[in-house]
């Protein structure tokens, strides 16, 4: 977007009297699934035992315990003690399976990944995802807005291995899905103040109404602000990695029948963000000469060597659903879910300042500012028929989705050497750094996707019912086109169609030896479709990729369900991967990439144990991990001379070893009120960052705490909760982008994680 469109809104600033009056609210807890009913059910036994966790993935409510699939549950609770207000706060790897973090330094788009399959470069507007994002059963096309903050959410699940049969859009890698609390109909608010280092506050406010005529209302909001980490040292700009995120969302449940529901949900959501810092590590052998100013910072920095230019970037989005439930009979439910979305990202990156391109040269201009904006809509339509007819369970459906989008960029230098590098100064002004007029690069593209799909599960009469057997598939038709109208400042005519329909079947045979044993094995393939790389100095069109997988799967509960240990193993073909290329040197500030499809297939192969223990009242100990194993094909680089051999690639922020434990413990104390303890621990070994480099990132330890006082009795009923809590309680830091592009000539440059943040709530309820 143009220098002069980007604006804050107005009418977001919160004074002290707003804030009375509002009350403004963030959500406390979100899920991460494809299906919006899931929640958890307390232990009935009275023994102390284990929640019973209900989902939906099979678009009906099941126990997970008697779900075949792989799944990863992190309920209301659980994101509390984490403090998950995003879905960027579950980069430390809660679920090990899981990867999230920002696009390089952009922490206004995210980058999600699950058992090796990320998706690339998802920034642009032609570009399917790896893994598909819902919320409330409504699918999010762009990375962009996914950093936004959480409303009142009821829980995150992530649905592991391919997802082509009965979720929104095919997704090759899994599926996240974020689900909404519904509207009680019971009065009750919830208000959250909090503080927290870096100069930040929070304010969270929840508020059902009684219903009235058959219609329940509920109002969230959230303000979430925090300055940044890293200082920037030019006077009057941002410093990097700072955060202030707003929200508001309202809900309408109107019931007039046991048979009959309609929900309208509105949201809207403004977030300002400012990028991560990117480090100089170390210096190669035979870097070229650095200026003076440019520092080497082998640790997590709390200040820039050199301060550049740098302001908020700014995404909002909104949107608006329509959920329909019809019990057309006792065996049978009709649904449908009809969803409009915008979204609007400006992102200004000046993080990587003088750490790109460092040749020092007198008086020349560094500090390239990537200036990049995405403008997206979209539009889509579900139908639902899910059936119970005794031994055989079935769900149908039709789904609908259209995309448009836009996207340019420009990038120009913002700072000046003197003639020895021992000052730099900023340039008067973004044209006196351009090297191509305004924008640098520009496209537009949209999609259509139609599909068609089902399931049926059925229990033959035989082994006592131990034995059931479940057919799916899923037919799709996507048609995409594009114009990529401006390279390097000039016109261009290039342009890209894409039209492919493809059947992904999925069978599964489940085994349920004992009330407390399930063992499955399921096999089933997806596909993510094509399009054209907007970075591309000629559109360059790319190819679907595939997936086929198998899992099979062993689910337990024991010792009167206080225990229970769940391990699924895995092995994927993955074809025609999709891999994005960078050149290492255009002559310009752009970038630009290229997307192949790898020839011949990949093999991804893993095992995932989750496992849970409630040896006393109140005790609750859990552990995950992840083993994931990857061989991805060799493949040619097209910026690489003709003939060169080709080049190895691999798997993108996945490492092959990745776990996360934690103890909870509640105390009770007089009254209800009662001492929550929450400690978890997170660990990853080294991973890869780009797709086709060698360098890899640097372990991880990560432990967050959280320390509450909670069912404090006040009067008239209400109740008062005050938590201390912890993020990254030890301070640890490593690199979790590490690369030696050619993109630097002087040596390593990398992006450390978030330091240690903490700070006080404080929870009132009606």
């Amino acid at each position: 977007m143009k220098p002069n469109k980007l604006k804050l809104p107005h009418g977001w600033m919160l004074t002290g009297t707003a804030m009375g009056m509002l009350l403004c609210p963030i959500a406390a807890h979100a899920q991460m699934q494809a299906a919006p009913d899931a929640r958890l059910v307390a232990d009935e036994t009275g023994a102390g035992g284990l929640d019973e966790i209900v989902v939906t993935a099979e678009k009906r409510e099941t126990n997970l315990q008697k779900t075949p699939i792989s799944i990863s549950v992190l309920g209301e609770q659980a994101l509390a003690n984490r403090h998950v207000q995003s879905l960027l706060d579950l980069q430390d790897g809660a679920v090990p399976s899981l990867r999230i973090g920002p696009n390089f330094t952009r922490n206004s788009a995210l980058s999600v990944g699950i058992r090796g399959i990320t998706g690339g470069d998802s920034n642009q507007p032609s570009r399917d995802a790896g893994i598909g994002v819902y919320i409330d059963g409504v699918y999010l096309g762009r990375a962009q807005g996914l950093g936004m903050a959480l409303m009142d959410i009821e829980r995150i699940e992530v649905l592991k291995g391919p997802q082509g049969t009965l979720f929104g859009r095919n997704s090759v890698g899994g599926a996240v899905s974020i689900v909404s609390k519904k509207p009680s109909g019971e009065f009750g608010l919830r208000q959250t103040l909090g503080l927290r280092n870096y100069n930040g506050y929070s304010s969270e406010t929840h508020l059902d109404l009684p219903s009235f005529a058959n219609i329940a209302l509920k109002f969230d909001a959230v303000f979430l602000k925090r300055d940044g980490v890293v200082e920037n040292r030019l006077e009057g700009a941002d410093d990097f990695n700072r955060f202030d995120r707003r929200g508001v969302h309202g809900a309408a449940l109107w019931e007039p029948s046991a048979d009959f529901s309609a929900q309208i949900d509105a949201d809207y959501s403004y977030d300002v963000t400012t990028p991560y810092y990117v480090q100089l590590l170390n210096l190669s052998p035979t870097a070229y000469p650095l200026a003076p100013l440019v520092k080497v910072q082998p640790d997590r920095a709390k200040t820039a060597d050199i301060g550049v230019p740098q302001r908020e970037n700014v995404g909002e989005t909104y949107g608006v659903s329509l959920h329909l439930k019809w019990k057309v009979s006792d065996a049978a439910e009709l649904r449908s879910i009809s969803a409009y979305r915008h979204l609007e990202q400006d992102q200004w990156d000046n993080g990587i300042g003088a750490h790109a391109g460092t040749v020092f040269q007198p008086n020349a201009t560094f500090a390239r500012y990537s200036l990049a904006s995405m403008r997206q809509e979209q539009y889509s339509q579900e139908f639902q028929l899910v059936g119970d007819a005794g031994r055989l369970q079935y769900v149908a459906g039709l789904f609908y989705y259209h995309e448009s989008g836009d996207d340019d960029a420009w990038s120009p230098n913002t700072m000046r050497w003197n003639a020895d590098g021992t000052v730099a100064t900023p340039l008067p002004s973004l044209e006196a750094g351009a090297r191509a007029p305004f924008p640098d690069r520009a496209s537009t593209a949209k999609a259509d996707s139609y599909a068609v799909y089902g399931q049926a599960s059925w229990n033959p009469p035989v082994l006592d019912d131990m034995l059931r057997l479940t057919l799916g598939g899923r037919f799709t038709h996507d048609k995409k086109s594009g114009r990529l109208y401006k390279v390097n400042g000039a016109d261009t005519p290039y342009s890209f169609t894409f039209s492919k329909d493809h059947f992904d079947p999925q069978v599964t045979v489940t085994f349920d030896p004992s009330r407390d044993v399930q063992l499955y094995g399921k096999w089933g393939t997806a596909y993510r479709a094509g399009g054209a790389n907007s970075r591309s100095l000629t559109y360059r069109a790319y190819g679907p990729e595939k997936v086929s997988t198998f899992e099979a799967g062993l689910k337990t509960s024991f010792w009167d369900r206080r225990g229970r240990f769940n391990i699924a193993a895995y092995t994927t073909r993955y074809t025609d991967i999709q891999i994005d290329f960078y050149a290492p040197n255009t002559g310009t500030n752009r970038t630009t990439t290229e997307t192949l499809n790898a020839p011949g297939h990949g093999r991804i192969k893993g095992i995932e144990v989750d496992a849970s223990l409630a040896p006393l009242p109140g005790l609750t100990l859990s552990a995950s991990y992840a083993y994931t194993d990857a061989r991805l094909p060799q493949s040619v680089n097209p910026f690489l001379p003709a003939g060169s051999p080709r080049q190895t690639i691999y798997v993108t922020s996945t490492p092959k070893h990745a776990g996360s434990a934690a103890i909870d413990y509640t105390l009770p104390l007089a009254g209800e009120t009662e001492l929550r303890m929450h400690l978890d621990a997170n660990a990853a070994s080294r991973f890869h960052a780009v797709a086709g480099e060698e360098t890899l990132s640097d372990k991880s330890f990560i432990v967050n705490g959280r320390l509450a006082l909670a069912g404090i009795g006040l009067s008239r009923g209400a109740r008062l909760e005050l938590a201390l809590w912890s993020r990254n309680l030890f301070n640890e830091q490593h690199v979790f982008y590490r690369s030696r592009a050619a993109y630097s000539v002087a040596g390593e440059y990398g992006i450390f994680n978030e330091p240690r943040t903490f700070g006080i709530d404080g929870t009132l309820r009606f």
